[in-house]
């Protein structure tokens, strides 16, 4: 039996200060997925593609250490962060895992404007048999959540600094 679970969150960011060199900032991929993003854990694999190990976490005495490729591209005024593919590492109780992340960040007049999507399908390990499927799916929307939010919080902070340092640096 598979489980699914997603999250949605969106980012609405007021940036006071050059605003206007947002869509030039964007087009640093590499810069910026490294500020969205814990860069320890990152690793250009060439132009517009990264492998990512997203922080591990334990679900029901499990760790979980997921690894996804992205694609990254840049479209007017927005970047785009898709998976293109994704894989566990040291959990070996699970037939098929899929995560995928759809997420764009757009330079407006006022900031920065985004959303992302993150959804994971997996195989139920024996080892959760006994806990119902709702708890399992609501516990998997919490963590995915929990992600989420954690790079909210980047961009919010490390993603605004890091393009203030690019622009003091022009």
């Amino acid at each position: 039996m598979s489980l699914a679970f997603n999250a949605r969150q969106k980012l609405d960011l007021i940036v006071q200060v050059n605003a206007e060199l947002l869509p030039d900032y964007l087009l640093q991929q590499e810069r910026v997925v490294g500020a969205m993003l814990d860069p320890n854990k990152l690793k250009s694999l060439g132009s517009g593609s990264f492998r990512y190990e997203v922080t591990s976490f334990k679900v029901f005495q499990l760790q979980v250490n997921p690894v996804v490729s992205i694609a990254v591209e840049n479209t007017e005024n927005q970047i785009r962060m898709k998976v293109t593919d994704s894989h566990l590492e040291g959990l070996g109780l699970v037939d098929d895992f899929d995560l995928t992340l759809d997420a764009i960040l757009q330079a407006t007049p006022n900031g920065l404007e985004g959303e992302a999507l993150l959804g994971v399908t997996v195989s139920r390990p024996p080892l959760l048999n006994l806990i119902p499927p709702k708890i399992l799916e609501s516990t998997g929307e919490s963590i995915l959540n929990g992600i989420l939010l954690g790079i909210k919080a980047r961009v919010g902070k490390q993603l605004v600094q890091d393009f203030q340092n690019w622009c003091n640096g022009k």
